[in-house]
């Protein structure tokens, strides 16, 4: 049965505003921030919040939001929060997903009992991306509090990234107005993701005769599929990004026949493409079809774009002088419908991510608070 919450649980003081620079901030009361940081992923993950049924995480998110004074908003289960110091200054957008996909039953504990040992919290989203969305959050509550900031600030905890359907940020894109920078909470070890390779599904389909199989009669759509496929796993992208690295096509699932004595006369797989932007997802369906006899293809999913931005971007350059490193990531997020310059960047290892006995180690957290909020402190875009 699950435990009913309450803020008042807390037991953390929320500062008072201070008139005093980031490092200050940091120096006085980071372990504050740790603390409540942990205490908030630890409520989260005693509340179940999978892709699509995440009410009642959005819920204490936002009563939390509330508590603090930050007047957030709801659209579905999708919470955020703004401060805007100018109508004239950029807006930078912190953002991280508060679903999670379904345990497996390989966990050795309750998923939703979240449990500490050893430096760390193990529960169900953890580390994806329940770090992401806590870190962020006390990282906006100190940069809030500067004054000098030259920048407008969001913060917003986002539903069904997980699932990848339109109830997610991309529902309230349009409220959350201009966004000049986002910064994507994802478990990455708190180095900076400046690419991210793009995601489309085909639905390939192959066609035969049907016929009895014990007799030489019909057209195997079984066969001619496994022909094209082969094709498939033989075909080189010439073009190779330097971030993202080859196009990379895999074949997923596969569905053909009904019994063992009928030739099968439809054959139908499904093709995982994980594009690099040196390729449209229209330019890859024409080069799988210059390479395939058989089969017809429709696309089951494409929206979901490579994301890049330039490595003499501003923060970019911040995080070298912070001494974090760049890379192209071949895992997706919410950067896929984010129509804005984006990085993604948090606490955790992706390796963890959609795992059982999934963890956070406590340092990451802090860690997390400190880089994002030094990342952005002052930041000029």
């Amino acid at each position: 049965m699950q435990k009913s919450i309450t803020l008042e649980n807390s037991g953390f003081n929320i500062p008072n505003l201070y008139k005093e620079d980031v490092k200050s901030l940091l120096q006085k009361n980071l372990e504050i921030y740790t603390c409540d940081a942990i205490w908030l992923l630890k409520n989260l993950i005693s509340i179940p919040s999978f892709s699509k049924e995440e009410d009642k995480t959005a819920e204490f998110i936002y009563s939390y939001l509330h508590s603090l004074g930050l007047d957030p908003k709801r659209k579905g289960n999708n919470v955020w929060a703004t401060s805007i110091i100018s109508e004239d200054l950029p807006t930078i957008l912190l953002n991280s997903h508060h679903d999670t996909v379904k345990p497996t039953s390989t966990w050795r504990t309750n998923p939703f009992e979240p449990t500490f040992q050893k430096g760390k919290l193990t529960g169900l989203g953890s580390n994806d991306a329940g770090a992401s969305v806590v870190s962020q959050l006390m990282a906006y509550r100190i940069l809030c509090q500067v004054t000098d900031r030259p920048y407008n600030l969001i913060y917003s905890a986002t539903a069904e990234e997980e699932s990848s359907t339109p109830g997610g940020i991309e529902s309230i894109l349009k409220e959350l107005g201009p966004v000049d920078l986002a910064l994507v909470g994802e478990p990455t070890q708190m180095q900076m993701a400046i690419a991210e390779k793009g995601l489309g599904v085909l639905e390939c389909t192959v066609y035969g005769v049907t016929g009895h199989a014990a007799r030489n009669e019909g057209i195997n759509a079984l066969y001619r599929a496994l022909d094209d496929i082969n094709k498939i796993r033989e075909i080189k992208f010439p073009k190779v990004s330097s971030l993202l690295g080859e196009v990379k096509l895999t074949v997923t699932a596969i569905k053909a026949g009904s019994q063992h004595n009928v030739i099968p006369d439809i054959c139908t797989f499904l093709v995982d493409v994980r594009s690099n932007e040196l390729y449209t997802h229209d330019e890859i369906i024409e080069i799988i079809k210059g390479h395939t006899q058989h089969t017809e293809i429709a696309v089951a999913l494409s929206n979901q774009k490579t994301s890049i931005i330039s490595e003499m971007h501003p923060v970019v350059q911040r995080a070298l002088d912070l001494g974090l490193i760049y890379f192209g990531s071949s895992t997706t997020s919410d950067q896929m419908v984010i129509p804005y310059p984006s990085v993604k960047i948090g606490p955790g290892d992706s390796a963890r991510s959609h795992a059982a006995n999934e963890f956070i180690y406590i340092h990451e957290i802090e860690e997390a608070i400190k880089t994002y909020s030094l990342l952005l402190n002052k930041l000029t875009i």
